[in-house]
């Protein structure tokens, strides 16, 4: 079985899983930068925070999802949640297509209806329902039921691009920036950004979102913790779940390219099991 997920999964490689990633891009009118291996974040970074006019993302192409289903009968496909993105369309345009040269192929499109470190939890569990031999049904089923299980909360320190991306206020996210607040949010049901609260301070950043998570179900099972060169705040917050859940199972990553365009720079997202 393979797995197939867009940029948006904050993932390059899987171990012990056949998984692919497809880019998603992120434009301006004078440069376009594509979210594969190759992206220099720190430059796009750089170059963004200086930029003032519109940017904006765009989805896989079909043709990019149908080149990493090649030679598969049976494939998971996960995208960034269908609230921000065209990619979820587009695979399942791409998996119809392909269903119709492969008429025996197997294939399962899910909208995380989030991104990022949600979606690494979703590939894990997804990665070990296929290694414990389940049938292709089995797992779609189980991997649906453990996505409504999973909450994603995040803390970022500026709202730049999400405002020439056109998602927030301009005047908003420069009153954020000149008072050095913390905006504190999750993702919605319905795949949205939810702006739940604006703080100051890391320890209040770490008992906030930890809160948030306990409020929302978080009992001390796995949690994905996602950063944009933001490490330190990222182990802070680890260590805070860990002080009042000694057990839990928390991993770290950087964000890719299109994730690191939406958190922006110090940007910190966490997402866990509920019960």
């Amino acid at each position: 079985m393979r797995i197939v997920a867009d940029s948006s999964c904050d993932l390059y490689s899987l171990d012990q899983a056949a998984f692919k990633t497809v880019p998603l891009k992120i434009y301006t009118a004078e440069k376009s930068f594509s979210d594969d291996p190759d992206l220099d974040i720190k430059s796009m970074l750089d170059y963004l925070e200086k930029y003032n006019d519109r940017s904006f993302t765009s989805c896989p192409s079909i043709d990019s999802w149908l080149q990493q289903f090649e030679g598969a009968d049976e494939i998971f496909v996960l995208t960034i949640t269908s609230a921000l993105s065209g990619s979820y369309n587009s695979a399942l345009s791409a998996a119809e297509m392909y269903k119709e040269e492969h008429k025996n192929a197997k294939i399962s499109v899910i909208d995380s209806l989030s991104t990022g470190a949600e979606e690494i939890l979703a590939l894990y569990k997804l990665r070990e329902l296929i290694n414990q031999g389940l049938d292709f049904t089995s797992i779609d089923v189980q991997i649906r039921q453990y996505l409504k299980k999973t909450r994603l909360f995040f803390s970022f320190f500026s709202l730049h691009n999400l405002a020439q991306n056109g998602r927030v206020n301009k005047a908003v996210a420069g009153m954020i920036s000149v008072l050095n607040i913390i905006i504190i949010g999750t993702a919605s049901e319905e795949g949205k950004i939810d702006v739940t609260g604006k703080i100051r301070g890391e320890k209040k950043r770490c008992k906030v979102l930890l809160d948030d998570m306990k409020k929302a179900g978080y009992a001390g099972g796995k949690a994905v913790i996602t950063h944009v060169e933001n490490e330190t705040a990222a182990e802070n917050l680890k260590q805070a779940v860990l002080n009042e859940f000694p057990d839990a199972k928390i991993l770290i990553f950087p964000a890719r390219g299109l994730c690191s365009y939406y958190m922006e720079r110090k940007g910190v997202v966490i997402s866990c099991e509920t019960e």
